[in-house]
């Protein structure tokens, strides 16, 4: 019989690392670079041996290793990229070396010494995805770290790789700084890490130093003052050990509304200015996390001269919102500003211009478009702090201050991975898994990932246990709701959007998803209030992108082409990356006899989303799956997509 031939096999953590740019390096300087790359791979040696690694292949420039544990794996990854970070500062500009590191875990193949196979071959190409100085890992890792490193990881989404058949799904590394993190797994590992060597040795010595400080001075009953009085060493004013000694002693996210001024000449407006300071700290108090000093603390200062500093050490509050109220004839302005107590500088500023109209009307469109500035303003702010052991609200805080920037899957991605951050400290956070909830729900709506089945999964699992947690939370309603319309469940959503509106009449988007929610549930009417009610309440957020182009949606089906070449134009230059925009607007082009702007439209919606190759394609879609609305889009939008040269099949 012929002999069976065995093939051996073992799971391991795979390191995959590779100098970036190294063939040009050569060019420049061939003997400079291959000084470096000695000097680094010393570095990458003896870290890998630290770590109880093995160096399996290495070809060049690139380094391959396994270990047994994906913790093992990952510590070693942070701690080579900070040591050669420590190395480049210590050598010439052109002779400074950057490395990518890729870690998978997976099967692999053993043949003697040497380990082939998938699990190899995806933590190298893994390595090519991150920047220069960066990490990715595969799922399969993240999965295994789980909380047991202190780092954060964000979702780069399904990655196409070179020769693999199928998206992998990858997670960039992040922490509170790279070259800080490592150094502070270099102290929590000390004690078993003999062979880092002295330069990186004084590297942790310095982190433990500092970490240690903190974590002494930030203990119950001590501060930067009482640590002074037995010995400890004076910290520097304005240092950023310094901010972070501070800001233990105020809460996160609190705050003081301070009255405002009435600069009108009437004194009988002094109502109007008392009446906007007491909505406000009402509005502002339902911010998740938010700590409000009550109105009649907050009107001991009335009339006095302000003092930001003064005033956040007397109530321990990180920020104060001041302003002003001057009305003349018909029109009244008011003047909003938020202030950083601990450091007396301006973080956000807005003023809002009306007719007064119905006065009461114009007080609760202002109070709530300032409550709605201050909840992003306040995640924005609180992101940016020094921390140096972030917990579950630091991870949820970064993810909203994400969630600020323009739509895109790599912010979508990033605030995923801290909100996925928040909820491995805390499982049992309801704020964080409404967040998650909603964010992969909005990820499926936009068309911006390649899981949609697999986020609306979660999303249903983590929203229900955000509502189950906190039901007199505005966000579990919202994050709710959220899921309910990404599965085309747009009557039950209505409820729970209004629900949150209930609970937080700040909540703009809620406004303009209770508008679209009508029009997948077949009407037209009243579509457009709701979107310029959420435009007027939040005209900067992040996703007034699509707002405007529904807007354009419903106007172009009224056959009102001038106002919805103006809402798409508007939501296109808020966000060019939106598809739907482009067809619209291709069709609105073609029925208004635009044929070149037609056809450029057309050719960008279909480059962004195959979806739009045809109008039978198109047709699928669940926007047009109510009678009364897919009568409207054959008369108008079909017939437009036509005119700009999609073919019908």
């Amino acid at each position: 019989m012929p002999e069976v031939q065995v093939v051996e096999r073992k799971l391991a953590a795979i390191f995959a690392a590779d100098v970036v740019g190294y063939s040009h390096l050569i060019q420049l300087d061939e003997l400079g670079t291959l000084r470096a790359l000695r000097a680094s791979r010393a570095i990458i040696d003896r870290l890998i041996a630290g770590y109880r690694g093995r160096i399996f292949t290495t070809a060049g420039d690139s380094v391959l290793a396994d270990f047994a544990s994906a913790v093992d794996a990952v510590e070693c990854a942070l701690a080579v990229q900070a040591a050669i970070a420590e190395e480049n500062a210590q050598r010439p500009e052109g002779e400074r070396l950057r490395f990518r590191i890729g870690v998978h875990l997976g099967d692999v193949i053993v043949e003697g010494d040497n380990l082939l196979g998938d699990g190899v071959n995806i933590a190298a190409r893994l390595q090519t995805l991150a920047e220069p100085g960066g990490i990715y890992v595969s799922a399969a890792v993240r999965d295994q770290i789980g909380t047991k490193l202190p780092i954060a990881f964000i979702d780069r989404g399904g990655q196409r790789l070179k020769n693999m058949a199928r998206p992998l799904r990858a997670f960039e590394i992040v922490g509170p700084g790279r070259e800080a993190l490592a150094g502070m797994i270099a102290r929590a590992s000390l004690s078993r890490r003999a062979l880092f060597g002295t330069g990186a040795a004084i590297l942790v010595l310095a982190v433990v130093v500092a970490a240690s400080w903190w974590e002494w001075s930030g203990a119950p009953g001590m501060g930067p003052i009482a640590s002074q009085q037995v010995g400890a060493p004076a910290i520097p004013a304005g240092s950023p050990a310094d901010q972070v000694a501070r800001s233990v002693q105020a809460p996160r996210q609190s705050l003081v509304v301070l009255p405002f001024t009435n600069l009108s000449n009437d004194p009988e407006q002094e109502y109007f200015a008392d009446g906007i300071t007491e909505d406000l700290t009402i509005d502002v108090s339902r911010i998740a996390g938010a700590v409000v000093i009550a109105r009649n603390s907050a009107f001991a200062y009335k009339g006095q001269g302000v003092d930001p500093k003064k005033i956040g050490r007397e109530l321990g509050v990180r920020y104060v919102l001041q302003g002003s109220v001057r009305r003349a004839g018909s029109q009244i302005r008011i003047n909003a500003v938020l202030i950083d107590a601990e450091t007396d500088t301006q973080i956000w500023a807005e003023r809002f211009d009306r007719d007064i109209g119905d006065l009461f009307v114009v007080q609760n469109e202002i109070t709530a478009r300032i409550a709605r500035a201050l909840q992003s303003q306040l995640a924005i702010a609180e992101s940016r702090r020094i921390v140096a052991h972030p917990d579950a609200l630091d991870y949820i805080l970064r993810g909203r201050a994400q969630l600020t920037k323009p739509i895109s899957p790599e912010n979508y991605n990033e605030a995923i991975g801290y909100f996925e951050s928040a909820l491995e400290l805390d499982p049992q956070s309801a704020e964080a898994a409404a967040w998650l909830a909603n964010l992969l729900a909005v990820r499926a709506l936009d068309e911006l990932t390649p899981f949609p089945n697999d986020d609306l999964h979660r999303a249903r699992q983590l929203a229900a246990h955000a509502l189950a947690a906190a039901p007199n939370n505005a966000m579990s309603h919202y994050a709710r709701a959220q899921v309910l319309r990404a599965e085309s469940r747009c009557a039950e959503a209505i409820p729970e959007y209004e629900a949150a509106i209930g609970l937080d009449r700040s909540r703009a988007p809620a406004f303009a998803h209770i508008g679209w929610c009508k029009f997948l549930t077949g009407s037209v009417d009243g579509v457009i209030p709701n979107f310029e009610q959420a435009i007027r309440l939040s005209p900067h957020e992040p996703g007034i992108a699509p707002w405007y182009g529904r807007l354009g949606v419903v106007h172009l089906l009224q056959s009102h082409l001038d106002d919805a070449i103006a809402s798409l134009e508007k939501a296109r230059s808020e966000n060019a990356r939106l598809p739907f925009v482009h067809a619209w607007l291709a069709a609105a082009y073609a029925l208004k006899g635009d044929d070149n702007r037609a056809h450029a439209e057309l050719a960008e919606a279909q480059q962004l989303n195959e979806a739009y190759s045809s109008v039978a394609s198109v047709k699928k879609s669940n926007w047009f799956a109510k009678p009364e609305i897919r009568a409207l889009a054959e008369a108008t939008y079909f017939v437009g997509l036509r005119k700009a040269g999609m073919p019908e099949q």
